[in-house]
């Protein structure tokens, strides 16, 4: 009998929480283990979850800043609404009475999910076959700028977290570097390697030179003008250009940027295969999110990193500058950013040597091992030894 794993993953703005959720899905489901996919973003076409069972939530999404969540409407989620997705949620436990429980992020951060997240918690601690419970997170973690929400966070995870899951190298960057409590659950944490795609999905797709992408979209508008006015006073200007809108991208930022475009641009909302094609790219040029980083040092493609830094966010700007310090990428701090600048990345980025890493880049895989190990340890500590003849 398979393992079971309840995995619950929640995009709220972006979709890298869904990205790297599903290359972990992927992985899980290599390893062995029956994944229940649980989904509580706005659902994503073409996304490859390896076979997993989903479970979609009434969907929500949040406001730039994350303050409110709304329904796919843009309407405030309602006390019903959260009612509904808690009940659900809960019963998706109940049904499946999973050996794992894995959740993406909380409570290091989707605070905003603490009415469906903390009874789920609750209910796992209560049951008869107690499910280890583990928590995956980024190498880089928000810094928070709310009083008190760091030691409630340690609070929830000394009280009902068995592992937490860093998605990241060590030596590049540790935990305590962004979460300065770090050190109180230390026995129970363990680093993967980030989460890249696999090595046998890398097959260089060499359709375009310079690819310009926006993440989820949902705040990229700017980024993918200045790329594309830039476009005509950089030596690449006659190379193929395919600019990634994001499926979050709001339809007057998208045909602004189409505005800019001329002959050799191609825009796409969503691409499915984006480190097969960043593989046969001469130049990435991205905000510095976990998994667009993933991708660019995966493929080996130069990168210019232009991270997202409005309402207060750290994450993208501390992750951008640790990979420019390794000299795998250069980075042009969003507040400044104009075809000025991006002109003279350009040109920069073109003199960097050809990208070579030293990151541990094998998350998905490792977290999939990890956790059959920990299951296969509990099992083994359940079923009692035979009872020797007198």
């Amino acid at each position: 009998m398979k393992p079971r794993v309840l995995f619950y993953v929640q995009h709220l703005l972006g979709i890298g929480h869904m990205v790297r959720g599903a290359r972990i899905a992927r992985a899980l489901v290599r390893c062995g283990f029956h994944v229940d996919l649980v989904l509580g973003g706005v659902p994503i076409e073409g996304l490859d979850v390896g076979g997993a069972s989903i479970v979609q939530l009434p969907p929500v999404k949040a406001t730039v800043g994350f303050s409110k969540l709304l329904d796919p409407n843009g309407e405030a989620l309602s006390e019903v609404g959260k009612a509904k997705r808690r009940d659900q949620l809960l019963g998706a436990f109940a049904a499946t009475q999973p050996d794992i429980v894995l959740i993406e992020a909380f409570p290091f951060a989707r605070r905003q999910m603490d009415f469906e997240l903390l009874p789920l918690l609750e209910c796992a601690r209560a049951a008869s076959h107690r499910p280890l419970v583990a928590v995956s997170i980024r190498d880089i973690l928000q810094r928070n700028r709310k009083r008190g929400r760091s030691e409630e966070a340690v609070e929830i995870v000394e009280r009902n977290v068995d592992l937490v899951l860093v998605h990241g190298d060590p030596r590049l960057v540790r935990l305590s570097e962004t979460f300065p409590l770090a050190d109180r659950f230390a026995a129970r944490t363990a680093y993967t390697g980030m989460v890249a795609p696999e090595p046998d999905g890398l097959a260089p797709v060499s359709e375009h030179d310079v690819i310009v992408s926006a993440g989820g979209g949902a705040v990229g508008g700017a980024l993918l003008r200045a790329a594309l006015a830039a476009r005509p006073r950089t030596e690449l200007t006659d190379a193929r250009w395919l600019v990634v809108t994001g499926p979050n991208m709001q339809a007057d930022a998208e045909a602004a940027a189409r505005r800019l475009a001329g002959e050799g641009v191609s825009f796409a909302r969503f691409v499915p295969d984006l480190p097969q094609r960043l593989s046969g790219a001469a130049l990435s040029i991205s905000q510095a999110g976990y998994n667009t980083v993933a991708d660019v040092l995966a493929s080996g493609c130069r990168s210019i990193l232009v991270p997202f830094a409005a309402e207060g966010e750290t994450e993208q700007t501390d992750r951008a500058r640790l990979i420019q310090a390794r000299g795998r990428a250069i980075m042009v701090e969003e507040s400044s950013l104009d075809a000025d600048r991006l002109v003279a990345a350009i040109a920069r980025v073109r003199m960097l040597p050809p990208p070579q890493t030293d990151i541990d880049l094998g998350g998905a895989a490792a977290t999939a091992s990890l956790l059959m190990d920990k299951v296969a340890a509990r099992w083994r500590l359940m079923v009692p030894s035979p009872r020797r003849p007198l």
